[in-house]
């Protein structure tokens, strides 16, 4: 029988395989991270290197790569295991798309064959960590505008700057670090116990509670000369990396929204009022009913571009599409949620109000809404409102 929030029956349209990679990452969010993540949540305190290891031994760190330890899985079903992580946190998925999409994904793409070797067998497994350095303090969503520099020194680089909101930072072995040159800007794999690297944790945050945050500090850190990313030219290359961390937002976003609208349904089919359960009223029908269809064009969206992505052709303005509308709607379809639970939907007993916090970070972090936006305006009109 078909699940009641899967109304479109999407499920045939995925593989054996894509299937298969979904219910095991589902079992291990539900065995590993449903049990513990309220009390992650609230105590500001998660796992992340314990949870790395676990997701690294079923293959989820850099799935998407080939290579070096990586499983070399398809789009969709990387999508799908994005789909399942966040529907048990944001910050959980977080620490896997910036491994993976972020650091990991730079260093495939853009890295020498002996940096490579270095670091993503070992990140793949999920023994060392990874973090990027692209937003600083005065500079996130204009980030050419960025005030870290990188000058020579003889052979040597030597980094000056600062990063905020680097999720990983204080427990990365290892960072992307992007800075200006006078050649324009460029990216190193920097070992985060080189002197002069400093990461410090962000505390009292409403959102992501259960995600390690940081800002970087950069006093002359001195790099070897193969420290810098060798095919990493321009801020095209940042930017693609960007496109990679989007694209699992796409599907995160929705299993976030999916998780909500489970939990508001089997509470408005338990929970009498008047008499009779909240479900049997025609206003909460018209809610439910509302999300239930946003969540699943949320899914065909993410699943045909999952599907573009697999065959080589997607486009960084169809990610925008992707992420400014999933994050758009989950963030409605949680709030929404929240009415459906009434009081219960403030407390931690229940995930909504997590879900929804967590997404006020999502629709900020790679790329606001307005960002995709102007994205997608530029595709529309062929002019640029950037500046």
């Amino acid at each position: 029988m078909t699940a009641p929030l899967d109304l479109l029956d999407l499920d045939p349209s995925l593989s054996e395989e894509e299937r298969q990679i979904r219910d095991v990452v589902r079992q291990v969010v539900d065995d590993q991270v449903r049990p513990y993540v309220a009390d992650w949540y609230d105590k500001g305190r998660v796992p992340a290197r314990e949870l790395a290891r676990e997701f690294g031994k079923l293959g989820l760190l850099g799935m998407h790569l080939t290579g070096y330890g990586c499983a070399g899985a398809s789009a969709v079903a990387y999508g799908l295991a994005c789909q399942e992580l966040e529907a048990g946190d944001s910050g959980v998925r977080s620490l896997v798309s910036v491994q993976g999409s972020l650091a990991m994904y730079a260093i495939w793409r853009y890295g020498s064959e002996e940096q490579k070797q270095r670091w993503l067998p070992s990140m793949a497994t999920g023994d060392a960590i990874g973090c990027f350095g692209l937003t600083e303090p005065d500079h996130g969503s204009d980030p050419a505008s960025m005030t870290t520099r990188a000058r020579r020194h003889g052979d040597d680089w030597v980094l000056t700057g600062g990063k905020l909101w680097i999720t990983n930072a204080p427990i990365a072995d290892v960072g992307v670090i992007w800075a200006r040159t006078d050649s324009g800007v460029r990216g190193f794999a920097v070992p985060m116990d080189t002197p002069g690297v400093t990461a410090r944790e962000i505390h009292r945050k409403m959102s992501l509670r259960a995600s390690v945050t940081g800002e970087i500090s950069l006093d002359d850190v001195r790099l070897p000369a193969d420290a810098l990313l060798p095919e990493a030219i321009g801020l095209k290359a940042p930017l693609s990396c960007l496109t990679e961390a989007r694209y699992g937002i796409v599907w995160g976003s929705v299993g976030a929204a999916r998780d909500c609208l489970e939990t508001a349904l089997a509470y408005a089919t338990t929970r009498t009022q008047f008499g009779r359960p909240l479900a049997g009223f025609q206003l909460t029908q018209a809610k439910l009913a509302d999300m239930a269809v946003e969540l699943v064009k949320g899914q065909l969206l993410a699943l045909h571009l999952g599907r573009l992505a697999d065959a080589g052709r997607l486009r960084p303005e169809q990610v925008s599409v992707g992420k400014l509308n999933n994050v758009r709607e989950a963030l409605a379809i949680a709030r929404q949620c929240r009415t459906i639970l009434g009081a219960n939907g403030v407390s931690g007993e229940y995930p909504v109000m997590r879900h929804a916090n967590n997404l006020e970070s999502v629709l900020t972090y790679e790329g606001t809404s307005e960002i995709h936006q102007l994205v997608v305006g530029q595709r529309l009109t062929g002019l640029s409102a950037f500046a």
